[in-house]
């Protein structure tokens, strides 16, 4: 059953559930959270202009949105297919190009190994990584995965998401373009609009 507030706004009422969950979380996820300027209530003066076909990475909302995805999502390197799904569920965050995070079933763990090493994200919890291992290559921590996120973001446990700046990734056969910066993973197609962080330093906000 979804939980509705008459004459509230999606948006509104994911702030307001957001609020109330932080009670259960860790300090460095509250003050992570609430650091942001932009939360999807309206877009910058810097921001581009979105087609009919195209969405505004400033639309976005935080807390980030879970959206389950029919498209047809392949990873892989060189001639190895890393992950092929159509049951992927796409995070949507102020200002970040969706990351696709893929169900365990649609990876080939032939090429997949656990790696060492962690991360902390204020919306998702703690990240654990994945090396990449074909007979020809070695691709370290090319992959990540939440095996306990937090109660909002349950749905993506397991679930696989892979960096393009590494690893060949498609949607829908448009080879996708990696988000700038050393450590984001965003996935940039031609359906989404910025400027993004990473690319922008107005977008850090």
């Amino acid at each position: 059953m979804k939980f509705t507030i008459p004459g509230l706004g999606d948006s509104i009422l994911r702030n307001i559930l957001s609020v109330i969950s932080m009670e259960h979380l860790p300090n460095w996820a509250k003050k992570g959270r609430s650091q942001w300027e932009y939360y999807g209530q309206k877009r910058p003066s810097f921001a581009i202009k979105p087609s009919r076909d195209q969405e505004s990475v400033w639309d976005y909302p935080r807390p980030p949105k879970l959206d389950h995805s029919s498209e047809h999502i392949v990873v892989k390197l060189g001639k190895h297919i890393i992950a092929d799904s159509t049951r992927s569920i796409r995070i949507l965050e102020t200002a970040s190009p969706p990351t696709y995070y893929l169900p365990k079933d649609d990876l080939n763990f032939n090429f997949l190994k656990k790696a060492s090493g962690t991360s902390l994200c204020e919306w998702k919890g703690t990240a654990v990584y994945w090396d990449i291992i074909t007979p020809t290559d070695i691709l370290s921590r090319s992959g990540w995965s939440y095996s306990e996120p937090f109660s909002d973001y349950k749905d993506i446990a397991d679930y696989v998401s892979f960096y393009p700046k590494q690893l060949e990734c498609y949607v829908n056969d448009e080879r996708v373009q990696p988000q700038p910066g050393g450590f984001y993973g965003g996935w940039i197609t031609n359906k989404i609009v910025g400027p993004v962080k990473g690319e922008d330093p107005r977008a850090y906000l």
